[in-house]
């Protein structure tokens, strides 16, 4: 009896100790940004979040202009983390730094882009939206620049444009008609308290599971 006895003790105590261990994966898990999540991303020096819309940059490339907004309520404020082209990440997968991924523009189907133009207000290199349903070409990559393994939620990071080697930047510059009031986002070439950003609303993608919303849609 003795002997039943320590059985079921022990075969709680591992019951007990693979459901905590599993609990606690599920908790790490959601502390990531993940491919397919749905969020809104601050610039935390200028406290704006990345932006778009239809609405087409009147010199340089003529694409559709990319900016920031201080509106956190801006539905047109949301990007779908993505794997590179013909390299789809795994759906829910934590996104990992150094990893190179599309940022693409829920409303719009664009992702994000820059190119050799001078952006219209700072002279800095011009950032776009371009492409078609998700679909634009190799300069639409960016790499996540960030010190832990993996993107988590509430980290500064930077986004490097895997072609031209700039920096996702916000220096303060504003717009004018039509979109006034809103900040020139753009590419600089070198690391600064301009180009850190953080993901904020949205919703995160889990393995297998419903997705998890983060504060309000």
């Amino acid at each position: 009896m003795e002997i039943i006895h320590a059985v079921h003790v022990f075969v709680k105590s591992l019951l007990f100790v693979l459901l905590w261990s599993n609990s606690e994966g599920r908790d790490s898990e959601l502390n990531y940004v993940t491919c397919g999540s749905l969020v809104k991303l601050l610039n935390t020096r200028h406290n704006v979040r990345l932006h778009s819309h239809d609405v087409k940059y009147g010199s340089g490339s003529g694409q559709q202009s990319v900016t920031g907004v201080e509106n956190a309520d801006d539905a047109n404020s949301y990007w779908q983390i993505r794997g590179k082209p013909n390299r789809p990440c795994q759906r829910g997968a934590a996104i990992k730094c150094g990893q190179a991924i599309r940022i693409t523009h829920m409303k719009t189907g664009r992702n994000l882009h820059t190119h050799h133009f001078s952006s219209p207000l700072s002279n800095n290199q011009e950032v776009s939206a371009f492409g078609e349903n998700g679909e634009g070409d190799d300069l639409d990559v960016w790499s996540v620049q960030c010190d832990s393994v993996h993107w988590e939620r509430d980290e500064a990071v930077r986004f490097k444009h895997v072609g031209t080697d700039v920096f996702l930047s916000v220096t303060g510059e504003q717009y004018g008609h039509p979109i006034r009031g809103q900040r020139e986002v753009h590419g600089m070439s070198s690391p600064n308290q301009h180009n850190w950003w953080r993901s904020m609303e949205g919703v995160f993608i889990q393995p297998s599971q419903e997705p998890q919303r983060h504060d309000e849609l």
